[in-house]
């Protein structure tokens, strides 16, 4: 990671750590970099709906213009529409406005190259150094400056371009989504009416600060409320850019990304399309689902937490699904990011397609009780290469044998160590990792 460019884009407070003058300055760079051949770069910027989206959209346009290249305004939308449509139509590169599951008043830049993919990490570092006054370019003049276009056919091809690919009948289907008030009201409700579903939006009005707010994919509680009291197949919740989903059966249960993963990958293999016989994970994903994939003779393998991970990993060996437990799934076969709609569409396919239900279809999969507790220390690499509190955390895992696992990380942003336990009940979870957290406290780490 570089010094602005996390492992997602730049993330920070609206005008606090993320301000205007970084915006403009990365459309700067990305502007001359693309137009640097002697032509318009071709640029597609999109934002979720918090309030500050609107003046970052402008000041990306603005710097990238002013270096010469042609910015499509694609507007309110998912953040996989972006990765999709710099593929399907050209483009240069593409950027979106959004911190995800944030709070309103946060808000991020992410940048993708001319594949889709996360840019990659020489070219962040050369943006950094431009934002840094390290580098100076010039600035294009007369008929070499750009021009702004807002495209109002980019979100229709998208949706065009999943209704083609995952092309389910779900008419007779009953469907409540909790669009979080951000990206997924752009596209989710229409498609899947278009697509033959009765569908009932909740938290569809976005006003610029109510994205997230007690809503979405990580507040799913109003979701399943109405789920328990209506007659609904599933419900689904996606986050503010909706590259994630959460879905809920119709008895109001939660499924996270460990769930459909587990769904997706028996369905997968069931017809003969689960390439390599591979389920692509993070090390944070449930004990209970690795052993649902043994017993039903599905690989996985595990990579550092993070869909960046997953994705290299897929790209690098061909693997066609991988995601996180936050619902962040990727069916590489399709896309090169998660997408909340995709994912949504897959699961309703494999409910069409077998007559199943979430309660049937997620059989033989017990999640087991997890609970992750941050310790705030003052050196995270002292505190992992301590031989005793490897003797503590080994003791826990031989406690645990085969019903349970100890994981203990560092923090990728913070100082802090993360104590992570999985067990067979709730107090299990709690007694192993209150005595990690009590070495730690005790020998003042």
């Amino acid at each position: 990671m570089g010094k602005y460019f996390g492992t997602d884009g730049v993330r920070g407070r609206a005008n606090e750590g993320l301000t205007l003058d970084i915006s403009i300055k990365i459309g700067q760079y990305l502007g001359w970099y693309y137009s640097k051949s002697g032509r318009h770069a071709r640029i597609l910027i999109g934002k979720d709906t918090r309030l500050s989206g609107d003046m970052f959209e402008l000041g990306l346009s603005a710097g990238a213009t002013s270096m010469g290249a042609q910015v499509y305004l694609l507007g309110v939308c998912p953040t996989p529409s972006i990765s999709y449509l710099i593929q399907k139509e050209r483009f240069d590169c593409g950027i979106m406005v959004s911190a995800s599951h944030n709070p309103y008043y946060d808000n991020g830049i992410k940048v993708f190259n001319d594949r889709g993919e996360k840019m990659e990490e020489f070219v962040l570092l050369k943006i950094e150094d431009y934002m840094d006054g390290k580098t100076q370019l010039p600035l294009a003049t007369g008929d070499k400056i750009g021009e702004l276009i807002e495209w109002e056919d980019g979100l229709e091809i998208y949706m065009s371009w999943l209704k083609e690919t995952v092309p389910v009948d779900l008419t007779g289907m009953h469907i409540c989504v909790d669009l979080a008030n951000g990206s997924a009201t752009s596209t989710a409700a229409e498609t899947l009416d278009a697509l033959g579903a009765t569908v009932e939006a909740i938290n569809n009005s976005p006003n610029g600060i109510n994205i997230n707010n007690k809503c979405g994919s990580t507040h799913p509680e109003g979701l399943q409320r109405i789920m328990t009291e209506n007659d609904y197949d599933i419900g689904l919740a996606f986050d503010g850019d909706a590259d994630r989903l959460i879905i809920c059966d119709s008895d109001g249960r939660l499924m996270d990304g460990d769930y459909i993963l587990y769904i997706c990958s028996r369905y997968l293999k069931s017809i003969n399309k689960l390439n390599k016989n591979m389920c692509v994970t993070t090390v944070m994903a449930n004990l209970g689902l690795y052993k649902a994939l043994d017993a039903n003779k599905i690989d996985y393998i595990q990579t550092p937490v993070g869909d960046k991970y997953v994705f290299e990993e897929m790209q690098n060996h061909d693997y066609w699904i991988g995601g996180e437990q936050s619902g962040h799934i990727i069916f590489y076969e399709h896309e090169k990011t998660g997408d909340g709609l995709f994912t949504a569409l897959q699961i309703l396919m494999v409910m069409k397609e077998t007559g199943k239900t979430l309660q049937e279809l997620s059989e033989g999969l017990f999640i087991y009780p997890q609970l992750l507790e941050n310790v705030e220390v003052k050196d995270k690499e002292n505190v992992l290469n301590d031989e005793a509190l490897q003797k503590v955390i080994q003791s826990v895992q031989d406690d645990l044998g085969d019903e349970g696992r100890i994981l203990v990380r560092p923090s990728g942003t913070e100082p802090l160590i993360r104590v992570m336990v999985e067990a067979k009940t709730d107090e299990l979870c709690k007694e192993y990792v209150e005595r990690v957290v009590s070495y730690m406290q005790e020998h003042a780490f």
